[in-house]
């Protein structure tokens, strides 16, 4: 009677496992582009899609993939790119100029078939080393590591952002992002700095509790000064860091962490929103994507650092929920870049781009039964 008792729990047990749960769409169809495919270098720094084009800025050049065909364009200093590492891009919603932030060589612009070139000696950048560019109406920003310059392309004015007119307590900015009005400057050391387009003030945002090691007080604020990026969307600010990443709502603030979430690791060099509800980040273990924030559901995707196959690990807080293998995941663990197409996702790492497919892509979460995982080296 006790063992016929013990299989009908094992059998409800396994039906309770087996039966629709509320749960996230996982991304399990990945191709990936290398040098191989036509890029000029595997190591990827930016990724922008704009339609059906998805422009890649890499470590020696910048390329170009038509999402409908595959096919791949590239670009090198031979071919007028005024600087081989290419380290942001951003397209002009106007005109579709693409500009390029260039490490070491300044700021650039892709317009009909040409490149136009602005450095410290011909403008008024302030400096050469640029991590990330954005447009922002008639405006250019260009975050580099000795503040920022915003060049007004109307008027052919340039106007530099450094701790003398703005509240930075160090220089060096990592990341620009302009959304709804707001542009916001991540910086090395001061946080983020939200700078309102129709008023022309700054506010900054700071870790209240001003320790550099930790979090001291959980939700009090930005989690740490040293930031990488900032995007705004739906009114809500995503930030990311070296410590951790954090949203912001325009009330109340919420810290995510590797102890107690499922993002991969502290150690973020990037992030993409996708809205309010969901975003994306670059760390240096893998991506970590948060799809439903009220339940802290998060997917994580990794690759086999010994071979192809991929993993994708969903969870709520810590709790694993499932867990799904594939014989091909993301290029790589280290994660540089990300951005969103439409249903797709592109993830710029430093052994080459992955696009994730979204066939049947939802939001949030859905009732649907768990994908039951498989031991590697099983065939689906």
């Amino acid at each position: 009677m006790l063992r016929i008792t013990a299989l009908v729990a094992m059998a409800a047990g396994l039906a309770a496992a087996e039966a629709p749960r509320k749960l996230p769409y996982v991304y399990t169809k990945w191709k990936h582009f290398t040098v191989a495919e036509g890029l000029p270098n595997d190591h990827i720094f930016a990724v922008k899609a704009d339609g059906s084009r998805v422009w890649v800025g890499t470590e020696n050049g910048l390329a170009l993939i038509d999402s409908r065909t595959g096919k791949v364009r590239s670009w090198t200093e031979k071919d007028g790119l005024p600087w081989r590492v290419v380290t942001g891009i951003d397209i002009d919603p106007k005109t579709g100029d693409v500009w390029l932030a260039l490490f070491g060589g300044g700021l650039a612009r892709f317009s009909g078939g040409r490149f136009d070139h602005w450095h410290q000696l011909n403008s008024g950048l302030v400096n050469d080393v640029v991590y990330g560019v954005a447009v922002e109406n008639d405006n250019v920003w260009a975050a580099t590591t000795a503040g920022a310059s915003r060049y007004n392309l109307r008027t052919g004015e340039w106007t530099i952002f450094t701790e003398k007119n703005a509240p930075m307590e160090e220089i060096w900015n990592y990341g620009v992002h302009y959304g709804d009005g707001k542009v916001h400057l991540a910086v090395w050391g001061s946080g983020v700095l939200e700078y309102d387009v129709a008023t022309g003030r700054w506010k900054d945002y700071l870790d209240p509790d001003g320790e550099m090691e930790i979090d001291l007080y959980r939700d009090d604020g930005i989690i740490h000064v040293i930031t990488t990026a900032a995007h705004y969307v739906e009114k809500t600010l995503w930030v990311s860091s070296y410590f951790g990443v954090c949203r912001y709502d325009g009330r109340n603030w919420r810290g995510f962490f590797n102890q107690d979430s499922g993002l991969p690791s502290d150690f973020n060099n990037n992030l993409k929103a996708r809205s309010a509800n969901e975003a994306w980040f670059a760390t240096d273990k893998g991506v970590g994507a948060v799809v439903d924030v009220a339940t802290n559901t998060w997917v994580a995707y990794t690759r086999d650092p010994k071979g192809k196959s991929g993993k994708a690990v969903v969870t709520r807080d810590k709790e694993v929920l499932e867990t799904v293998e594939m014989e091909t995941g993301i290029p790589h663990n280290y994660i540089i870049a990300l951005d969103i197409q439409g249903s797709d996702v592109w993830v710029g790492t430093s052994k080459g781009l992955g696009w994730g497919v979204g066939e049947g892509y939802y939001p949030g979460l859905k009732e649907r039964p768990p994908v039951v995982a498989r031991e590697r080296g099983d065939r689906p």
